[in-house]
């Protein structure tokens, strides 16, 4: 009986995924889902659209008073529960201890690297079919041993994926059912580090990926030139050596005493899926794709919730993804969630009570 269910089940999602246009090479022998679809698991990593929460660890909700300065509603377990598979964050050495914080430790305080690592690894323990990246900014350029003790002191280090070749870019990366099967489901990559084999899973970012341009202020503003590492030249060029596509999708607006935060006002146009809409993640990632001749790996983007931001890695990657948790696509306020909001003027939950007027000396303070 259970054998029947299941070639039955395994002949409705053939025809199901027929219907939709969807490629069907690939698809898990065992009919298990590996990020939320069984056609993924036999891909390899770097042949998958991973969906991204920029500034991850800062929050705009009721525990932060709803700070403009936030760039998600919904926290990294949420986030990673809803098909969020790259989480990245700023990492910052406060007197010794490893925090994340929202570009000063003074502004938006996320709390320590270890509790955010170790809520990555409770989410990832309990769902063992799933693979997660991570994208640490290493602001005060901490050597990869020190941000490795707190992967070690978390736990999430036993996930860690070492290549096997430290020397750059790879052609061809691991599929996602071998990351699973060899349970090295996490995939960390650290700006401003070399490499350390003590800690082989943390991977020098620029040695792997490139990015297109953040700080953009215009839905017109986002295309696919290479940003960083500059040397690299076209992103066809740099995909022709194994690097990574990492798009940077998020808009900033620029408020009072020139502090520059995330614009919620397009985040609805912003995050979606639309392919036919200046300024949408759907456009910005088909336009990548023609340009760089496959779909672009990685997508950064604000809000992660609304649009939803995630339906435009599920186009490009073809598929109808299963086991998400729906999340409202609603920008939360203050009002909408019934919270007291403290930021006023719109500066942020710090305010200007935190700073008296000090903060007309933080000039073009950018929250990226």
């Amino acid at each position: 009986m259970l054998s029947s269910l299941l070639a039955v089940s395994a002949a409705f999602l053939s025809l199901t995924g027929l219907a939709q246009g969807i490629p069907q090479a690939g698809v898990s022998s065992t009919g298990a889902a590996c990020n939320n679809s069984p056609l993924l698991c036999d891909r390899n990593y770097n042949n998958i659209t991973h969906m991204g929460a920029h500034d991850s660890a800062f929050l705009r909700n009721k525990e932060t008073s709803f700070s403009t300065a936030g760039n998600q509603f919904y926290d990294v377990t949420a986030a990673l529960s809803a098909g969020i598979r790259l989480l990245q964050a700023q990492v910052h050495n406060l007197s010794g201890a490893l925090k994340l914080c929202h570009t000063s430790c003074s502004l938006l305080d996320g709390g320590s690297l270890e509790s955010f690592l170790s809520d990555i690894k409770i989410w990832m323990d309990s769902n063992p079919n799933e693979v997660v990246t991570l994208l640490l900014v290493n602001s005060d350029n901490m050597p990869a041993a020190t941000i490795g003790d707190s992967f070690t002191t978390s736990g999430i280090s036993k996930y860690g994926f070492a290549p096997a070749s430290t020397s750059g870019p790879m052609a061809t990366w691991p599929t996602l059912q071998t990351l699973i099967s060899a349970n090295t489901r996490l995939v960390s990559f650290i700006t401003n580090i070399e490499h350390d084999s003590t800690k082989p899973y943390l991977l020098p970012e620029f040695d792997y990926v490139f990015e297109t341009a953040f700080g953009v202020s215009s839905v017109g503003g986002f295309n696919c030139t290479v940003d960083r590492p500059s040397s690299l030249g076209s992103g066809s060029t740099a995909v022709s050596k194994g690097y990574l596509g990492l798009l940077n999708h998020f808009l900033d607006i620029e408020q009072s005493f020139g502090i520059t935060v995330p614009d919620v006002a397009n985040i609805a146009t912003t995050n979606s899926a639309s392919t036919n809409t200046t300024g949408t993640a759907g456009t910005h990632g088909a336009q990548c794709q023609s340009e760089w001749g496959v779909r672009p790996t990685f997508i950064l983007v604000d809000f992660f919730n609304v649009g939803p931001a995630i339906q435009t890695a599920d186009q490009l990657n073809g598929i109808s993804p299963v086991g998400r948790t729906s999340l409202s696509t609603a920008v939360l306020t203050a009002e909408s969630s019934g919270a007291a909001s403290t930021s006023g003027s719109g500066i942020s939950w710090f305010g200007l009570a935190g700073f008296g007027m000090g903060v007309i000396a933080l000039g073009n303070f950018v929250f990226l």
